[in-house]
């Protein structure tokens, strides 16, 4: 059975628990993430470190790898995202900063690895609503910069995201990080009524970037600041509509992925790739590498789907990607009729650990 992308009563019918209205007031999250962020506590001291580590899982994670692609170009300290339990090595002492980012603050491998910064003496910040991470914090005395957003962690990215955001301000690690970001507020406000479930299909493009993936397996690719954009699209892919889905980054994808594309045979054009393409952003090489890519990838079997980020900077690219995945990945579920909430193997996976000790 697939639902008709233009019947609003029976896609809302399959949104039970309303993910929708997480997608829609992403600029709303960002905003109020963004102000919460310059009350929140931050000793002077940690504006000498000399690493940033962030550590977090699935949806409390991916605000890191955002942040740090939109410092990479100017920040003066490596910034970086753990995902596991155990920190490297060279995590140790006061000069590193580990950001603990949970949003339930009872993510088992996030939790492991403040436990031993602790232990090494790093200095800490608490990202999360609440859980464990929140009496760890208190307990030992670092920040933390809790909030307050009631959904799964993956529709909290304007919160996830935006406090990093007003933290890499805080530490001046870009400029122009508010300004930047009242433009990417624009810029998502702008789009958001094309985006809207009663807007109709030949008038929405996330309604007919949905459709033109129902039966294909996505793979995102994303380059530079768009590499993490396209892993947040595959996520999203995976927990809202249900459906297997990969990321590649570009270049590196000419060098492998590309040749992935003969076997097997019967399988390859059930196969969609997606192309994050920013002119402004990317390098002059990769826009390149797009075009032939796709060429190559269409002589093969493979339907090819450009995307083109709108704003003047950085981060209103990268934003307007990011709730551009969303709604598309919202309305394929509902094309599938899945509920984009439910996340029924994950649970079921956490179970069993706990069930384990």
């Amino acid at each position: 059975m697939m639902t008709n992308l233009e019947h609003i009563d029976a896609m809302r019918a399959i949104d039970c628990d309303d993910m929708l209205s997480h997608i829609d007031a992403l600029a709303d999250q960002f905003e109020n993430a963004w102000n919460h962020a310059q009350a929140l506590p931050l000793p002077n001291d940690y504006g000498d470190v000399r690493q940033i580590v962030v550590c977090g899982m699935g949806g409390s994670a991916i605000g890191g790898d955002l942040t740090a692609a939109l410092v990479s170009a100017t920040s003066p300290v490596p910034f970086t995202v753990l995902r596991g339990y155990d920190l490297p090595a060279y995590v140790s002492g006061p000069e590193t900063l580990v950001i603990a980012s949970s949003n339930s603050g009872n993510t088992e491998e996030t939790l492991a690895a403040a436990h031993q910064a602790i232990e090494r003496g790093a200095k800490l910040l608490a990202v999360t609503t609440g859980g464990t991470l929140t009496a760890h914090a208190t307990a030992h005395g670092y920040p933390l910069w809790q909030f307050s957003y009631q959904s799964p962690p993956r529709a909290a990215l304007g919160w996830s995201f935006g406090l990093l955001i007003g933290l890499a301000a805080r530490l001046q690690l870009a400029p122009n990080l508010e300004a930047d970001l009242q433009e990417a507020l624009a810029v998502m406000r702008q789009y958001q009524p094309l985006y809207a479930i009663d807007t109709p299909v030949a008038q929405n493009p996330a309604k007919r970037g949905a459709g033109q993936l129902i039966g294909r397996i996505p793979v995102v690719h994303g380059s530079g600041i768009f590499e993490p954009v396209a892993r947040r699209w595959k996520g999203q892919f995976n927990e809202n509509a249900k459906t297997w889905a990969q990321f590649e980054a570009m270049p590196e994808a000419n060098h492998n992925a590309v040749t992935g594309i003969i076997n097997p045979e019967d399988r390859i054009p059930n196969m969609a790739a997606l192309f994050i393409d920013s002119p402004e952003f990317d390098h002059p090489r990769v826009s390149l590498r797009y075009t032939f890519t796709g060429q190559i990838y269409l002589q093969n079997g493979i339907k090819v789907d450009t995307f083109h980020p709108q704003g003047n900077s950085a981060l209103a690219q990268m934003c307007h990607a990011i709730q551009y995945g969303d709604y598309t990945s919202f309305y394929l579920a509902l094309a599938y009729e899945a509920d984009p909430t439910e996340i029924a193997p994950i649970i079921e996976l956490k179970t069993r650990l706990a069930d384990e000790g």
